[in-house]
């Protein structure tokens, strides 16, 4: 059974529609730091589909397909070019001219004006030589274009499936090394604390309270680095799938 790409779409919508609604507490609640962001999500499905819904060379694809469709169509009936019905109609003045000849007698010439109308009606048949010989080398042509757009446009769908599963796994990892530099974060100020409050009681000297500063300082820009990787790879994977995620607490 068949369905129609309009129905297709009308599923698809309907699918994100209960796909958020079934994540859209999970999302209210999340936290960066805290939370699992492939729980909050949608399904890897879903966020597929949405990104062949809304990239625009899947679309230029399935509108090329169209084009060489209706082309193959158009030269399976050109052999209709050469056969025809051709009618004429003329109306106007016209002058009709007769004699009448009896015997013994000069003929006659007689001259009458009327308007009139004549038409005529014929069928045509035409046999172009070189048609009949680039018929199926034509169709061949068009059958062929017609299967590279049919292969270019599964081509492009791949290729952003492909593109979706990379980000998404892409976004779930700088998630997780952004927990792992944010509890190292942590775990560095707390001993900073403490390194400089014995540095202030000289249990430490300079030396070690220098380490403990400069490991510290690694931890804040790894951090930094570690949140910014998150929040690009998740904007992309918004850009990608075409729209927001409506995730809080993102920055």
């Amino acid at each position: 059974m068949k369905y129609s790409n309009s129905f297709i779409s009308a599923i698809l919508i309907l699918f994100i529609f209960l796909s958020i609604s079934n994540v859209a507490r999970a999302q209210e609640e999340f936290h960066p730091l805290n939370s699992d962001i492939s729980q909050s999500l949608l399904p890897l499905n879903a966020l597929i589909d949405s990104a062949l819904q809304h990239d625009p060379y899947v679309r230029f694809r399935d509108l090329q397909l169209i084009v060489n469709n209706a082309k193959l169509k158009a030269d399976k009936s050109q052999w209709a070019r050469n056969m025809g019905i051709q009618t004429d109609i003329r109306r106007g003045t016209f002058d009709n001219f007769s004699t009448n000849t009896s015997e013994g007698q000069s003929p006659s010439l007689f001259a009458t004006r009327s308007s009139q109308t004549n038409y005529g009606i014929g069928a045509y048949i035409k046999f172009p030589i070189y048609d009949i010989l680039n018929r199926k080398n034509q169709l061949n042509l068009a059958q062929t274009e017609l299967e590279q757009a049919q292969s270019m446009a599964e081509m492009q769908r791949n290729e952003v499936r492909q593109l979706v599963i990379r980000q998404y796994n892409d976004l779930v990892l700088k998630h997780r090394l952004l927990k792992i530099r944010t509890k190292h974060l942590e775990t560095a100020k707390v001993n900073y604390i403490m390194v400089e409050k014995e540095f202030q009681n000289g249990v430490v000297d300079v030396t070690e309270f220098s380490r403990i500063s400069e490991i510290t300082a690694r931890a804040e820009s790894d951090f930094e680095t570690a949140r910014i990787d998150f929040i690009t790879a998740y904007l992309v994977l918004e850009e990608i799938v075409g729209f927001k995620f409506n995730i809080t607490n993102l920055q």
